[in-house]
This record gives C-alpha cells, structure tokens and sequence, in this order.
C-alpha cells in the first residue's frame, strides 16, 4: 500500500524533488500547503505541482490518513513549520539547512524521538552511489586509520539567490556546504573544534559572504570543508576526498560522480593500486524517497540518527562562524 505524502512550502531551492514522490510507487501524494500567495501562484504554474490539490497546512495536517510530510519552505521558516508536523504526529522530510537555532532543532529531534517520528533530513549526496561505496570501504576498514578529509562545494550564483542567501550571516557554508558537513560527520564522526574562515570576494552589491573554509579538528584528523559561490564551472571541482592509512578515496565531481581510489592491498573485489568506478548521473533524492518509505513501514532502521543530525547542525553552525546557543 502506498504511503500519503504531503508537502508544505514549495519556496525551497530542492523543493522540486515533489516530482520523485509523484513518480515513486512508494508513495501517494495527497497535496501542497504554500501559504504564501506568490510563491502558491507560481506552483499552480509549474508542472511539478501539475494536478495536485493546493490546501491550507491545517487541511493538509489533518488529511486521514497522511502519514509523511516534506518541509521544503523557506529556510527560515523551517524549523517552525517541522515543529508543528511533529506536534501532529507526523513523519517528515525536512531540507536543509536545519534553521538557524540548534537548541530548537534539538528539541524538535527530542520529540520527534518521544514519538518515534522519523526525521529525514534533505542533504543530497547520502545516496549517490559513490557515497554508498565509500560506506562500504569504510564499513569494512580498507582505508585504515583516517587522517584527512577534504571537501568542496562550489558554484556560481545568480544575483536574485544570492540576495536570499544574504539574509543569512552564515554565507554560502551554511546554504552549500551543509550537504558535504554532512559526508565529513558521517566519515569521521563529531570534531573536537570548529574554525570558521569567511571573505566577500565576489562584486556584487551585497553583503553575502561568498567564498569561505572552515576546519574541524580530530584528535588524529583534520577535515577541511571549502565552499564558494563565484567559480566558474564550480561544480565540476566539487570533490570529497578520504585519506587513510591504507588507501585514499576520492569523488569528483560530486553531482556526477567519479571514484578514483587506492588500496595498499587487495580488498574484497578490488586489487591494490589506484582505480576507478566511473558513475555518473543518477536520479538524485531517489533514494531518499526510498530509504524513508522503508523506515516508515518498519522494514528497516534509520540510517542516520537523531544525534548525528544534531552533531552535523551544530558544526554547520559553527563552520558558517553562527551562535549555536
């Protein structure tokens, strides 16, 4: 039977993802609450939303049967609009980054806990098949004692996104890097510290801080974590690289991804040396979809905890130079 999914906000920049639920068996999508008449208007254009029943978050909360709710709303209303989806019992999807206040994520992630709701959040990269692959090595031990990472996450900017970026100190490293932050907890677990390094390198007329890099210390590993928004051809340079005692492992580009990786002997199907597994495009948020529909019906645990979300929200935080108190 497929599970009801609703969606609230479509002022997201990842909102589009609706399409992978519209088109996924998993899932029967009952309707949109967008109370913004603008931003409503414009998803009654777009074929994404083509069909579907606009109603208000009330109505939608309160459709029999849902089960599911995607936040995909403006950034800062966020973590107001996961709390009230959480107080109707719902599960939820809720993108990135995780709002600004990290004591109100927390007690968003406790009561979703009290209630065993499953809160999934929308970094994007956790089911690329190169992630999944770098999963298994480290999984298995085969890159030894981790002593480095090293990630980018670049892009240009549109003038119009970088002005909604702006309204937010924490510059591009909270609105881009949080996807990669993510990798970097995965990979090596929550850093002893935290240093933030931002500059405003690009011309344009606003206060957004553009180009910065952050470094998180371990007691036998330094992560370093770079974002920018005014590299041309940008994506094509976004890379997450793990070194280790016993091999390295590198993805890039990130969006499409390439495997270039070295063992210092053989292990399980690869050989020693250096080799590659070449990717590619794949249905991004698929996954997702699909992993959270198993969780829902019970057939299988979160992949990721309630505390490792926490964890990489407060190093986003910290990384994009913010309060996390």
């Amino acid at each position: 039977m497929k599970i009801k999914y609703g969606q609230i906000g479509v002022g997201h920049a990842h909102a589009n993802k609706m399409a992978v639920y519209r088109q996924s068996e998993d899932w029967e999508v009952v309707g949109v609450a967008e109370p913004d008449a603008k931003l409503r208007e414009q998803a009654e254009r777009d074929p994404i939303y083509r069909g579907l029943k606009f109603m208000t978050k009330e109505e939608l909360l309160n459709t029999p049967g849902l089960k599911v709710v995607g936040v995909e709303t403006r950034v800062r209303d966020l973590l107001n609009t996961a709390e009230e989806c959480i107080a109707a019992g719902k599960h939820i999807h809720l993108d990135k980054p995780a709002g600004e206040s990290l004591p109100q994520f927390k007690r968003l992630l406790d009561d979703a806990a009290r209630k065993h709701l499953v809160v999934q959040m929308g970094y994007m990269f956790r089911y690329s098949p190169a992630v999944l692959m770098l999963r298994e090595f480290l999984k298995n031990g085969w890159l030894g004692e981790l002593h480095e990472v090293h990630t980018l996450m670049s892009k240009v900017s549109s003038n119009s996104d970088r002005k909604t970026m702006a309204e937010y100190p924490g510059g591009i490293m909270f609105e881009l890097a949080c996807h990669v932050i993510d990798l970097v907890i995965s990979t090596l677990g929550k850093p002893d510290k935290v240093h933030s390094f931002a500059r405003k390198s690009g011309p344009q007329g606003d206060e957004l801080l553009d180009n910065m890099l952050a470094v998180f210390e371990y007691p036998k590993a330094i992560a370093s974590v770079k974002a920018c928004c005014i590299e041309i051809d940008g994506g094509e340079r976004r890379h997450f690289v793990v070194c280790g005692s016993q091999g390295t492992f590198h993805i890039q580009p990130l969006d499409a991804p390439n495997v270039r990786f070295t063992l210092n002997q053989p292990r399980g199907k690869y050989g020693k040396g250096y080799q590659e597994v070449r990717f590619g495009n794949y249905p991004r948020y698929v996954g997702d979809a699909a992993d959270l529909a198993k969780i829902v019906r019970n057939e299988k645990a979160a992949d990721y905890s309630y505390e490792h979300d926490l964890i990489v929200q407060e190093a986003v935080l910290k990384a994009s130079g913010q309060k996390t108190s």
